[in-house]
């Protein structure tokens, strides 16, 4: 039994006149009596009782055109689904990201996101930037925001940059520091030092390391928590000097931002699987990029710069 004959047996049964309901649907009436009567084949039972003065719903009818009806109508939804799917409108986004980067931006860059695609069912999950790799390698996640890591190559994600966070010095208020507008690496090279635990953050510990090396000496770590969070803590309880990317000092309004020079950065990016990019993921990088490109997702951080500024 196609849909199409359900389709005419309802326009019958509802109009009870077979010329009304075949005006009402643009086709020739033979056609609806061909639908009815095969309906009734397949069925082995009377739907409708019909003579040349009246058309009318027999109780095996009655119940095809309820049963008919909700068919119709989950099948037209369902229709409705797919479309709103293929265009990224439904759908599933799992999303991955680290912390403080994206603290600046990510809610309401979401609460955007959700306004345009409402159907969507969005997951979040906040991992370290090895952790956020796998889980999208691995399909666990739809895409992720994070720092580039050793292994990505090998991965065969593909990525689009965001920002380079600048380094600096991340120091209390009444430090000497605190009133530089710039400091050199070369002047940590006798203070205690606090900086990410390279297992929670790989590229950013790296980074740092290469600045002081460049600089000519071996930092002084005096601690390596694994969360930057903490990183401000040890911080603001007199425990050493920080070295932290930009974004993260808006966190805390007790510390005070140094840029270091010579300029040292790490990146931020976005991460996907080239062969798992679904609609709902596309609109979201679409989202993410509009913005970056106008400046939206760093709004009122005047340090620091969009990649490819």
């Amino acid at each position: 039994m196609e849909l199409r004959h359900l389709r005419y047996f309802q326009a019958v049964a509802e109009e009870l006149n077979f010329s009304r309901a075949a005006r009402r649907l643009r086709v020739a009436q033979p056609a609806l009596s061909r639908a009815v009567k095969e309906i009734e084949s397949e069925l082995d039972a009377l739907v409708l009782e019909r003579s040349r003065h009246h058309v009318r719903l027999t109780p095996a009818g009655a119940v095809l055109l309820r049963e008919a009806a909700l068919l119709l109508e989950r099948w037209e939804e369902s229709l409705r689904r797919v479309r709103r799917t293929a265009a990224g409108e439904e759908g599933e986004l799992r999303l991955g990201y680290i912390g403080p980067p994206t603290q600046p931006f990510l809610g309401r860059l979401l609460h955007e996101y959700r306004h345009r695609y409402p159907r969507v069912s969005l997951h979040l999950e906040e991992r370290t930037p090895e952790r956020v790799w796998e889980m999208v390698a691995k399909h666990r996640l739809s895409a992720g925001i994070t720092r580039p890591v050793q292994t990505h190559d090998a991965l065969g994600l593909r990525t689009a940059p965001l920002r380079e966070e600048r380094l600096g010095l991340a120091v209390l208020p009444d430090h000497p520091f605190a009133r530089r507008r710039s400091l050199p690496w070369k002047a940590l090279a006798e203070e205690a030092l606090v900086v990410l635990a390279r297992r929670e953050g790989m590229g950013l510990h790296d980074a740092i390391l290469a600045g002081c090396r460049d600089a000519g000496f071996v930092p002084r770590l005096a601690q390596t928590p694994s969360l930057i969070g903490t990183v401000l803590g040890y911080v603001e309880a007199g425990a050493g000097l920080g070295i932290v990317p930009d974004s993260v000092i808006d966190a805390s309004q007790a510390l005070r931002f140094v840029p270091l020079t010579p300029r040292s950065s790490v990146p931020l990016v976005l991460v996907w699987h080239e062969d798992d990019d679904p609609p709902p993921v596309r609109r979201f990088r679409e989202l993410l990029l509009e913005w970056n490109a106008a400046g939206k997702l760093w709004r009122g951080m005047p340090r620091g710069a969009p990649c490819g500024s």
